[in-house]
């Protein structure tokens, strides 16, 4: 039969619930939904289902699965299920094929390791589960079958990864019985309930591309509603249909005293959040309805909030892998369909259980507030605020990374509109722009190259400048597509552009408004390094104006590039869009205190020149055209050898980003004295199942043995897995002695706590060990230097970090090329500033 005519087959959908289903050509493939339901049939138990080639593969598993490593459950293998199977919630009549109730126990997306097609032909399917309920790595493996079965028996198992639980922990099933989406267990639900479908789709289900139906999302009986306090200030009133929002002012710093709270500014889409009666509207800051485009997951996650109305004040926004809400993923999300990771942070209550609470003091709507958001739920979380000095706020959140931070008034109504009542002050400067026009790619067909910008002053577009890194390749053929049906011949500019900022440019109608963060405004009033972050179609393109906080001095601006990039477009990662100008830009905001680590060294280089997914190689040695400012180096041991490379200045440095060096390694030693080194460098390598926290410790075990020798230790992230620990030193003892000094403690670190710690290199020995790497310390060998960036996806770098940094808040990838410059800007001390001045001469013994 065909996938579904078995399903089919033993169920009358005259009389069932359950849906026909139909084999469903928009499926994405082996990766998407998977779906878990709690069964109540003749006997309990739970289906598990992955969506595969267009339908939910399916097993019946007996006992539900177990979160204990290693411990196998049986899973019957049973007919193919259709997709929307998977967001069916409900009873099953009695004398029906599995008459009984059903509630969805958990869903999400399910990714496979190798190809799904081969492994389950095979019989062992290896995959990751990202649900509500199970994360992590599990396998479902075919039995072999014995004479007479006539069904093939599976064995679900829980990978040990960091998901799983130890024996005699709790039990999932025990301590989570509940519907995902309903909040209800299979004994709660009724026969006289209509079934749950459009409400409760599996999250994952959001990754096809296809549009939501049209018309407001289906929402869950609410649940009963809190009795909550009121403070005093409410007054009985209707909910109204949208408040416009509070708006912040711009501010260079975040106010002192303790008249302000703060909290983190959201890198996401501004959101009220509307609930009366169990429905649910979620609405923009200009009162658009935008409640189908963040999928079902997030309305029913909200319709479930204990009260009967409310009016709520948010961001959706998306975590990116540092943490940090990443408003570029939101929009590629958005983009795509998906729908699984939006998460609606509420900072404030206007109206609550037909009361206005407009005009109760801020702390005390947010007590009310987070006193009916749920904690520990992955859709919905209240927005903590900090009632430190607000300039320490500050510093904290930019030392991080983060956008910045939003200061309010403890005691202040809300008020809608632009006031002084709530202040953002800003690790970047980063705003709103006007696109009026874009200039053609230089390396794609029928994509943009780079957009130019401008802001509304005096009735007129006013020309800012453009914005040519952060597209990803998707995204520069859709801005094409979106803005080349826009082209006019006449400038919409309200002044004469400079021959040379009209070069290239194709006009287009002023209708688009462009999200960018950007170093500083210029002199002349012009964009200084900036990068795209989305489209922002939330906001009119007539409403877009030049914010400018209260002033002080810019920021003093990096050199001028003198290096003529060739294909400044070309984009090197193509997943954040970073392309070899925005490298270049990186490079000179931060090549101030990448000098002393790079400059007059030998370098080694890991060469990218169709980007990270292209080929990789390292070149220590000259290729054809190689710039002038390059610098070729002969190695005093290899007579009539091929010279080494080195640099002496920022024009090096941007020679080298034209060259596609995307990693820079520096000896550690200079050219002037190759036989001595400067440098001792710790690389902390974790083997798999290492966690974090280990490997900080680690790096405070080598601190503490290097600084019980009288040597100094700094700490950096290496922009890959680890830290690396270095030690300036004197150049007085040789190469061999500094390996010898380096093995020597690496080992006994590993003699000393073997099963931490490994100082070989065999990969077999380092499973759940942290290799100490002392090779680093020899003649030739290299380590990634300071602030290079990483051929990696995301564009990590590696970071100097001060030692009381080094918490578990910042993982060895936190820090890019895009968000590296604000931290750096909104240092009160360089980490690594003194770095040299603690050189001292490596100890004998």
């Amino acid at each position: 039969m065909a996938d579904l005519d078995l399903y089919r087959a033993k169920r009358n959908f005259k009389t069932t619930p359950e849906p026909e289903g139909r084999k469903d050509g928009a499926a994405q493939g082996p990766e998407g939904v998977f779906v878990i339901q709690k069964h109540a049939a003749r006997r309990l138990h739970y289906d598990f289902r992955l969506e595969m080639d267009g339908v939910l593969k399916s097993w019946a598993v007996t006992r539900g699965p177990s979160l204990v490593a290693g411990e196998k459950r049986l899973a019957v293998h049973v007919e193919d299920h259709p997709l929307d199977y998977g967001s069916f919630e409900g009873t099953i009549p009695k004398g029906q094929y599995g008459g009984g109730n059903v509630i969805i126990w958990d869903h999400g997306t399910w990714t496979p390791v190798g190809d799904p097609h081969t492994s389950y032909a095979k019989g062992h399917l290896e995959f990751t589960l990202d649900g509500e309920k199970l994360t992590g790595r599990w396998h479902l493996v075919r039995m072999a079958s014995r004479t007479g079965e006539m069904k093939e028996n599976w064995l679900l198992i829980k990978a040990d990864d960091a998901a799983a639980r130890p024996e005699g922990a709790p039990d999932i099933l025990v301590e989570q019985p509940n519907s995902v989406v309903s909040g209800r267990d299979v004994g709660d639900l009724s026969p006289d309930d209509p079934p749950r479908r459009k409400a409760a789709a599996a999250r994952g289900g959001a990754t096809r591309k296809t549009a939501p139906a049209p018309g407001p999302a289906p929402s869950p009986a609410p649940s009963p509603s809190l009795d909550l306090a009121l403070p005093r200030g409410a007054k009985v009133a209707p909910l109204p249909d949208f408040v416009p929002p509070s708006l912040a002012t711009l501010a260079r710093r975040a106010p002192a005293g303790r008249r302000y709270i703060h909290e983190i500014k959201f890198d996401g889409y501004r959101i009220e959040a509307r609930i009366e009666g169990g429905k649910v509207r979620l609405l923009t800051r200009t009162g658009l309805n935008w409640t189908d485009r963040f999928g079902p997951d997030l309305v029913a996650a909200l319709s479930r909030l204990p009260v009967s109305d409310a009016l709520i004040d948010g961001e959706i926004v998306v975590e990116g892998g540092n943490g940090a809400s990443d408003f570029s993923a939101l929009q590629a999300d958005l983009s795509e369909g998906r729908a699984d990771r939006f998460t609606y942070f509420a900072f404030d209550l206007l109206h609550l259980n037909g009361n206005d609470l407009r005009g109760v003091p801020l702390l005390a709507r947010k007590e009310l507030l987070e006193q009916f958001i749920p904690k520990g739920n992955a859709r919905l979380r209240f927005s903590a605020h900090f009632e430190d000095e607000g300039g320490l706020v500050l510093e904290h959140a930019c030392r991080l990374s983060l956008e910045g931070v939003v200061s309010k008034l403890r005691d202040a109504p809300y008020r809608s509109g632009r006031s002084r009542d709530w202040i953002k002050s800003k690790c970047s400067e980063r705003q709103e722009f006007v696109i009026g026009g874009f200039v053609p790619s230089t390396t794609a067909r029928k994509a943009i190259g780079s957009l130019v910008l401008g802001v509304f002053e005096k009735g007129g577009l006013v020309h800012v400048g453009r914005v040519g890194t952060g597209f990803t390749h998707k995204m520069a053929a859709e801005l094409h597509a979106l803005l080349a049906p826009d082209t006019v011949d006449k400038s919409p500019f309200s002044g004469r552009l400079e021959a040379e900022a009209a070069h290239g440019v194709v006009f287009v109608k002023p209708l688009h408004v462009a999200e960018v963060e950007f170093r500083a405004w210029t002199g002349d009033g012009h964009l200084r390094h900036a990068a795209f972050h989305g489209l922002r179609d939330d906001k009119p393109a007539t409403d877009v104006g030049r914010e400018v906080a209260a002033t002080t001095a810019d920021p003093e601006p990096p050199p001028a590039r003198r290096v003529r990039l060739t294909h400044p477009d070309r984009v090197y990662w193509p997943d954040v869009g970073l392309t070899k100008e925005g490298l270049a830009d990186y490079y000179a905001e931060v090549w101030q205190h990448m000098a002393p680590f790079v400059a007059g060294r030998p370098l080694a280089l890991l060469r990218c020149p169709e980007g990270i997914e292209g080929p990789h190689f390292f070149q220590k040695h000259p290729w054809k055209g190689l710039d002038r400012n390059i610098l070729q180096v002969p190695d005093p041991k290899e007579k009539g050898g091929a010279p080494y490379l080195a640099i002496r200045d920022l024009d090096g440095l941007t020679a080298l980003v034209q060259g596609a060096a995307l990693e820079i390694h520096p000896f550690g030693s200079t050219v002037a004295d190759w036989e001595r080194p400067d440098t001792l460098i710790m690389d902390l390598d974790p083997g798999e199942g290492v966690a974090w926290p280990d490997v900080i410790a680690g790096a405070q075990e080598v601190r503490s043995r290097l600084e019980a020798k009288g040597l100094a230790a700094f700490v950096k992230t290496s922009g890959g897995k680890g830290l690396h620990i270095c030690t300036p030193l004197r150049p007085e003892a040789d190469w061999a002695t500094l390996k010898a000094f380096t093995k020597k403690m690496a080992q006994a670190m590993a003699a000393d706590s073997p099963a931490l710690y490994v100082a070989t290199i065999a990969k077999a020995k380092r499973k759940g060990r942290i290799l100490v790497d002392y090779l680093r310390n020899q003649r030739g060998a290299t380590a990634v230097a300071p602030y290079s960036t990483r051929a990696r996806p995301g564009a990590s770098v590696s970071m100097p970090l001060s030692w009381d940094e080094l918490t578990p808040q910042i993982g060895p990838q936190h820090f890019t090329a895009l968000n590296a410059p604000a931290r750096l800007a909104h240092l009160a001390r360089d980490p690594w500033g003194d770095f040299r001045k603690a050189a001292v001469p490596l100890p004998k013994g």
